[in-house]
C-alpha cells in the first residue's frame, strides 16, 4: 500500500511491473512447439526475438500474423514457471508459517492462501482472453467510455495473441502534456472505469498497476482526446451484489463523515469491530483517521503524510497485517484495486486533487443505493400502488438531489480550472 509503506520500499518493486528478467527465445520457441504443435514461424510472418516488456509471469513480443498481416502482441508465459510455481508456492507457505511461529503478530499466511487461489488464474492465458472479451463487451455498451481493450486473436494456457495497441504509461507526463491530454480528465476517466467495475454489473479487474494501463492520443473522440488501454486481464473477481451495495453505503458514510454509519457498514462488508475500525478506515481511504472523521474529501497535507508515516513506526504495520488477515479475500482485492488506482491518480499530479474523484465515487454509490431501493419497493408489489409509488418518488427525489449537487459542483470545479483559480481543497 503505497500511501502507508515508505517510498523506498514501493519504488523498489516498480520494475516488477514490466522490467523483469526475460526468458530466452529458444525456450519460447520450444514452448510454442509443445503447446501448439508448431514452431513460431508457422504462426507469424515475423516475430521480434526481444520482448517489449517482461513481468514476473510473462513477457510480450511484437509479431505479425501470417494470414492477415495484422500486427499483434504475443504474451508468452515464462517456460520455467511450470516447474517453479509449485515450489515457489510451497516455499511461500513454509516461509509465512515459519514467520508466524517466531513472530505471531506477523501472520501472513492469508497472503500465501490468496496466492494459491489467484496465481493459477493469472497463469491461465485462455481464461485471460475470456476476461478481456467480457470487459470489452461491457464497456462497449457505455457511451463515450475511453477504455480500449485489445482484440483477442487466440489463446492457449501459456500463450495469448492480441491486437497490438501501443500507448504510454500514465506517469509519462511529458507525453500527456505534449499531446494536450488533460491529466484531470485522465484521472476522472480512470475513476469512472474502476468504479464501474466495483459497483456495476461486471467483474472487478484486480491488478490495475502502471504496467497494465496505457494512454494514447485520440483526436477523434467527442468527449476526450485520449484512450485508456487496459492490457492485462488475468485476475478478475466477482463481487456479490449485496457486498457491492453495502460497500456503496460505506463510502457514502465516509464521504459524509458519518462515523456511526461507517462503523455499521464496515462491520457488514468486512466484519470490522469497533476496535479495528480506525485502522480499517485509514486503509480504505489512505488517510489519517482524524481526517476520515472530519472530511476525507480533501487534499493530503504534508502534516498528514508525516502522521501516517510516523504511525507505521509505532506498530501500525503489525496491526495492518493482522487486520488484512481477517477480512474477506474479496475485500482484500477491492482494497488492492483502490490502492493501485489511487497510486495511478497521484502519479498524474492532477490540479483538482482528490475532490473530483470522490464526487465520481459518490455518484456510483448513490446510484447503487437507489437501485437497491427501487428493487425493494418493487418486491412489495406494483410500483403503481399508492404506498409504493410514494416510496419510489421519495427514493428518486433523494437520488436526484445527490446527482444535482454533484453536477453543480463538477461545473464549479470546471469553471475554476478555466479561470485558472486554485483547486478546491474539499467539499
Amino acid at each position: 500500500m503505497s500511501y502507508l509503506l515508505p517510498p523506498e520500499w514501493t519504488r523498489t518493486f516498480i520494475p516488477l511491473q514490466d522490467k523483469c528478467p526475460v526468458s530466452s527465445y529458444g525456450a519460447i520457441e520450444e514452448m510454442f512447439v509443445t503447446d501448439t504443435g508448431q514452431p513460431i514461424a508457422s504462426h507469424f510472418e515475423s516475430f521480434d526475438r526481444e520482448p517489449i516488456g517482461a513481468a514476473s509471469l510473462a513477457q510480450v513480443h511484437l509479431a505479425t500474423l501470417k494470414d492477415t498481416g495484422l500486427k499483434v502482441a504475443v504474451k508468452v508465459q515464462h517456460p520455467a514457471l511450470k516447474e517453479w510455481v509449485p515450489l515457489d508456492l510451497a516455499l511461500t507457505r513454509f516461509t509465512f508459517a515459519t514467520l508466524k511461529s517466531f513472530f505471531p503478530g506477523y501472520d501472513l499466511e492469508w497472503l500465501s492462501n490468496e496466492m494459491e487461489q489467484s496465481l493459477p488464474q493469472e497463469l491461465d492465458f485462455a481464461l485471460e482472453g475470456s476476461n478481456a472479451r467480457m470487459t470489452k463487451r461491457h464497456f462497449g455498451k457505455i457511451r463515450d467510455s475511453p477504455l480500449v481493450v485489445p482484440d483477442v486473436i487466440w489463446g492457449r494456457k501459456r500463450l495469448l495473441v492480441m491486437e497490438y495497441i501501443a500507448g504510454h504509461r500514465t506517469d509519462d507526463l511529458a507525453y500527456l502534456d505534449s499531446h494536450g491530454i488533460d491529466r484531470d480528465e485522465v484521472s476522472a476517466a480512470l475513476a469512472r472505469i474502476f468504479n464501474e467495475m466495483i459497483f456495476g454489473d461486471t467483474p472487478l479487474h484486480c491488478d490495475p498497476h502502471g504496467g497494465n494501463i496505457a494512454i494514447r492520443y485520440n483526436g477523434l473522440r467527442r468527449s476526450h482526446n485520449f484512450d485508456i488501454i487496459l492490457y492485462d486481464h488475468g485476475l478478475y473477481r466477482d463481487i456479490p451484489l449485496q457486498l457491492r451495495r453495502d460497500y456503496a453505503k460505506l463510502w457514502l458514510a465516509v464521504i459524509d463523515a458519518d462515523e456511526r454509519s461507517m462503523r455499521k457498514y464496515a462491520h457488514r462488508v468486512a466484519g470490522i469491530t469497533d476496535e479495528q475500525f480506525p485502522l480499517f478506515a485509514s486503509a480504505i481511504t489512505g488517510r489519517d483517521y482524524g481526517t476520515v472523521t472530519t472530511s476525507v474529501v480533501s487534499s493530503r497535507s504534508e502534516k498528514e503524510k508525516k502522521i501516517i508515516s510516523g504511525a507505521m513506526g509505532e506498530g501500525m504495520l503489525q496491526q495492518l497485517v493482522q487486520l488484512l488477515g481477517q477480512v474477506p479475500r474479496i475485500i482484500l482485492l477491492i482494497l488492492k484495486t483502490n490502492d493501485l488506482t489511487r497510486s495511478l491518480d497521484e502519479s498524474l499530479q492532477t490540479r483538482a486533487g482528490p475532490v473530483r474523484n470522490f464526487m465520481i465515487l459518490a455518484r456510483y454509490c448513490s446510484r447503487t443505493v437507489f437501485q437497491e431501493q427501487t428493487e425493494m419497493i418493487r418486491s412489495k408489489g406494483s410500483a403503481l400502488w399508492p404506498r409504493n409509488l410514494f416510496r419510489l418518488i421519495a427514493a428518486w427525489s433523494s437520488y436526484m438531489r445527490v446527482e444535482a449537487k454533484l453536477l453543480v459542483y463538477e461545473w464549479y470545479i470546471l469553471l475554476r480550472r478555466i479561470a485558472h483559480l486554485p483547486p478546491v481543497d474539499s467539499i
